[in-house]
């Protein structure tokens, strides 16, 4: 019987707007590290992790090098990213912005993850012990049925804007000829709750539509939550 009222559908971008089946498809290294071991440690930390990115990693990791590796500390900072000992080693995996809070220069890697992100690919950023490891480029497709449901949507009057966690590059190459009406980007858990409010404070009825159990917060207070199936978890 809300449903009726909503006219604002805020809407996660992984698993909603895309396929949810993202694919690792290139890994730079830098400062000496090999490709097979930054995968290996990498694909050992993502075990412990239950982001759909992580499964990416994991799933394109060498399993007879990351078999090998123990993993211990590990610990998870949603929004950003996860970090951990593996081996003697510490790792950091996530958000260019999760390592520049550690003090880890990103700038030497910046221009080609700026390319993969307009490309519409999702860059997860690598540190080990403390120095830039690379970078790792996922990619995630539009759902063939996107466009056309944001057609309908928009017929019924609805108001469509795009909440993520992920890069403004990324959002935009994502967004662009679907015919978002707005992109709200770099988005923490916390903040897609906040903008949930925001348009609530505005008078509008908000449905919030996300498959992650990081959505769970602004799935619960929107007017109406859409948990999307690969995400009835939560």
């Amino acid at each position: 019987e809300r449903m009726r009222d909503v006219d604002v559908l805020l809407i996660d971008k992984t698993g909603t707007l895309t396929e949810g089946k993202p694919t690792l498809f290139r890994v730079t290294t830098s400062n000496g590290m090999g490709k097979d071991e930054l995968l290996g440690l990498a694909g050992a930390l993502e075990r412990r992790s239950e982001h759909p990115l992580g499964a990416a990693i994991n799933a394109a990791a060498i399993p007879e090098i990351t078999a090998q590796h123990e993993t211990s500390d590990f610990e998870s900072v949603t929004g950003m990213g996860i970090r951990g000992n593996v081996s003697g080693h510490k790792v950091v995996l996530g958000s260019q912005e999760y390592l520049s809070s550690m003090a880890i220069p990103t700038a030497p890697l910046e221009s080609e993850a700026d390319e993969h992100r307009t490309n519409g690919a999702t860059v997860v950023w690598a540190a080990v012990d403390g120095s830039l490891a690379g970078i790792m480029a996922i990619s995630d497709p539009v759902k063939a049925s996107t466009e056309d449901a944001i057609r309908e949507l928009h017929d019924e009057g609805i108001r469509i804007v795009m909440v993520t966690g992920d890069n403004a590059h990324t959002a935009h190459a994502v967004a662009a000829g679907l015919g978002i009406d707005d992109i709200r980007a770099g988005v923490l858990p916390e903040q897609k709750l906040e903008t949930v409010r925001e348009f609530q404070a505005a008078g509008h009825c908000v449905a919030m539509a996300g498959d992650g159990i990081n959505d769970s917060p602004a799935l619960a207070a929107a007017d109406v939550g859409i948990a999307m199936g690969t995400g009835t978890d939560i």
